[in-house]
């Protein structure tokens, strides 16, 4: 038996996971495209037929994101959903006419390097098969504390700091989705674990975790995507998505090693190159963002590093001294 076919069930998930980056992606970009086209003609007996045929790309996405987690460990699962913004990021550039500059071209390939080093260094092997198995992982000492500071965290976050300060800090309202973000994955971790041993025909629809896990996913979905919009209301986009992408793979990664110990089995090697791996995409991801108004590529460059020579020291102040009969006008150098 070769080591395809005993981890057939982590190329599965692999492959489940950018199939799904692939649909979400495109879904978002034809949405604006179908939104534009339908702006320029107009009717809406085509837009609610575009907007099915959306809604069925973004909904198989979101059910291939679901099945990878039944497959492949959370810990490569998730840090792939950064693929579905690098695929966005592309196809507007073809499809929508939108510029992609260097940097953010750099940051595609960033995030690719990254993601392929933690395919090549993740866990393959699955710490957890069985809703019994959950059941014990769930009762163990150390996660039930972990999920107790999770929640004592969350509870600070929403009563106490979001009505104060979620309007001005952009961390209070994502740092809320990324923390309950730790429960859904986990959730849809069990409800994949389920789903297959449903079709094992295990009695899983008898078994009270599963009717728990779907309880605990719905409340979970729920509130993130409502802070999450509030976010969006508030907070620039090219912030928002890059912080809440770090903000929650890193929670949700120290949940499946404290959880599902996908760890336990790696190499030191192992950990250092996905712990590498993922801080790459994180770089590629803020690349991608924070930079993709800037008017930079290959061609202009030497001109754009002149300009920057050439501005002014930014934290040249400009000052007024009122004398009796003349004002006089200063610059000093912090």
């Amino acid at each position: 038996v070769t080591q395809l076919e005993s981890n057939y069930g982590f190329y599965i998930g692999l492959g489940l996971a950018v199939f799904s980056s692939l649909l979400i992606g495109s879904s978002v970009i034809l949405k604006k495209k179908g939104l534009l086209r339908l702006v320029e003609k107009g009717g809406t007996r085509a837009g609610k037929a575009l907007g099915e045929n959306i809604g069925q790309l973004l909904g198989g996405g979101e059910a291939a994101n679901f099945a990878a987690y039944a497959f492949a460990p959370a810990t490569i699962v998730t840090p792939l959903g950064a693929l579905s913004v690098l695929i966005s990021a592309i196809q507007s550039s073809y499809l929508l006419g939108e510029r992609l500059n260097l940097l953010g071209k750099l940051g595609c390939m960033l995030s690719i390097v990254g993601s392929t080093v933690m395919v090549i260094h993740a866990p393959e092997d699955e710490e957890v098969t069985t809703l019994d198995e959950m059941t014990l992982k769930l009762r163990e000492p150390g996660f039930l504390a972990y999920a107790a500071i999770l929640l004592a965290v969350c509870l600070l976050l929403i009563v106490y700091l979001a009505p104060r300060y979620g309007q001005r800090n952009i961390l209070v309202y994502l740092t809320i989705c990324s923390v309950i973000g730790a429960f859904s994955v986990s959730s849809v971790k069990g409800l994949g674990i389920a789903i297959k041993g449903f079709f094992a025909g295990q009695p899983v629809l008898q078994h009270p975790l599963t009717w728990i896990l779907v309880i605990t996913l719905v409340a979970s979905i729920t509130t993130q995507i409502n802070y999450l919009n509030k976010s969006l209301d508030i907070f620039n986009t090219s912030l928002v998505f890059p912080i809440y992408y770090v903000l929650f793979t890193t929670i949700v990664i120290t949940t499946s090693i404290i959880l599902f110990k996908e760890w336990v089995t790696m190499t030191v090697v192992d950990i250092i190159g996905t712990v590498c791996g993922f801080l790459t995409i994180i770089l590629g991801v803020f690349l991608l963002h924070a930079f993709k108004d800037m008017d930079v590529s290959l061609g202009n460059l030497p001109q754009v590093l002149q300009s920057e020579e050439q501005a002014p020291h930014p934290t040249c102040l400009i000052w007024e001294v009122l004398q009796d009969r003349e004002n006089q006008v200063g610059c000093f150098r912090i």
